[in-house]
């Protein structure tokens, strides 16, 4: 682990997202914690440049060749710049990292954030899909590499900071928050009439179009009892969900005795990227604190399991374990991706990712080419199963 008298040096794979914008946010508040040594995006070649510019930083990669010969037309004499997965595989290695912050959307992050931990590094984890893949295989490598895995979603950092110090044994329940999404009170009788817009209003998170969808399906909130799992090595059984429409209480965790230990902050994804970047310190910073005075109310209520089925798929996928948590996100991103693009109804996502499921001949104790087998596969039935509707 790095040297905390010293800022920590640290690559943002996905940099150009909403977590990673907000991880430059976080440098810019405390370069005394917070040195960027090298950043990736997929193809917005005109912010990475600005963003390398910005921080003088020498080591960038673009992901997607189509932008390759625009961005290199715009760094700056001296900088290299990466290309394609192989690039990013040459970022989350670079010999100067402590620490990766892995935000990018889908299965791209995989390979990076195994390659992090072959070379030593800690990784912070935004991309729920690294560990609803390979949770086995990722939380094993980094055990034996002697590496942290540090969560970034606002859900499991608050479980993380609820948790530090307690055996999982301690543990009841770790509950998960959810805001309930654009469509927390619509009656399921008109959920097949929604558009893409009324999707991807979010009622309190500013996110990416596929995450947004992911909330209003919570799909999102599935995924991430799925992570829990692997994070803190607690089976789906004691991983529950609460509605809490404010998502002021970010997560909580029940113990054994009864006991419920909550972490509480405004919504601001600035305050889980600085605690995993900063861990095991707490550092002053520039954010909005919680002003309990003005806060009308905290309520809390059940998901409705039954007209949101993602929360009793994700159960359980995470719970059979093997490839099929790997299926279910594959065929989910191929079904959002289809409702984007109006080829697909809302409550058809479930149906999509339900069905290729079934038809999945789980492996359970997979290899990493296998997992990456079964969601090529899964991609393929789910775009089959979209053609027929």
């Amino acid at each position: 682990m790095a040297d905390s008298s010293r800022p920590k040096n640290v690559v943002v794979l996905g940099s150009t997202g909403s977590i990673g914008q907000s991880s430059l946010k976080v440098a810019r508040d405390l370069p005394n914690r917070m040195r960027l040594v090298g950043l990736a995006a997929n193809k917005n070649a005109e912010m990475l440049a600005a963003q390398m510019a910005e921080f003088g930083i020498k080591e960038g990669c673009l992901s997607c060749p189509t932008g390759f010969d625009r961005m290199k037309s715009l760094l700056p004499e001296g900088a290299k710049l990466h290309c394609g997965d192989e690039g990013l595989i040459e970022m989350a290695t670079l010999p100067e990292a402590d620490l990766v912050l892995i935000a990018i959307v889908g299965v791209a992050g995989l390979r990076p954030a195994l390659a992090a931990i072959e070379a030593g590094k800690d990784i912070a984890v935004a991309s729920k899909e690294i560990l609803v893949m390979a949770g086995a295989v990722v939380m094993e490598a980094a055990r034996r590499k002697g590496v942290r895995v540090l969560p970034v979603d606002s859900e499991h950092n608050a479980i993380f900071q609820c948790l530090e110090g307690r055996s999982t044994e301690e543990v009841s329940r770790l509950i998960l928050t959810a805001s309930g999404g654009p469509f927390r009170k619509t009656p399921a009788e008109q959920l097949a009439k929604v558009s893409v817009a009324d999707a991807l209003a979010h009622p309190t998170w500013d996110m990416g179009r596929k995450i947004s969808v992911d909330s209003a399906t919570l799909f999102n909130k599935g995924l991430e009892m799925i992570e829990a799992r692997w994070l803190f090595g607690i089976e789906m059984a004691r991983i529950d969900v609460i509605v809490h429409p404010q998502s002021i209480v970010h997560s909580m965790v029940e113990f054994v005795d009864g006991s419920v230990l909550a972490q509480l902050s405004t919504t601001d994804m600035c305050f889980p990227i600085q605690y995993a970047v900063t861990w095991p310190d707490r550092v002053r910073n520039h954010l909005t604190p919680l002003d309990f005075a003005t806060l009308a109310r905290l309520e809390f209520e059940a998901p409705r399991w039954k007209h949101f089925p993602a929360l009793g798929l994700a159960q359980q996928a995470g719970a059979t374990g093997g490839t099929l948590p790997g299926v279910l996100n594959a065929a989910n991103e191929v079904a959002v991706e289809a409702f984007l693009t109006e080829r697909l109804s809302f409550p058809r996502i479930w149906h999509t990712v339900e069905a290729t499921m079934a038809q999945h001949n789980v492996i359970l104790n997979p290899t990493l080419d296998e997992i990456m087998e079964a969601d090529r596969e899964a991609r393929i039935y789910a775009e089959e199963i979209i053609a027929k509707q």
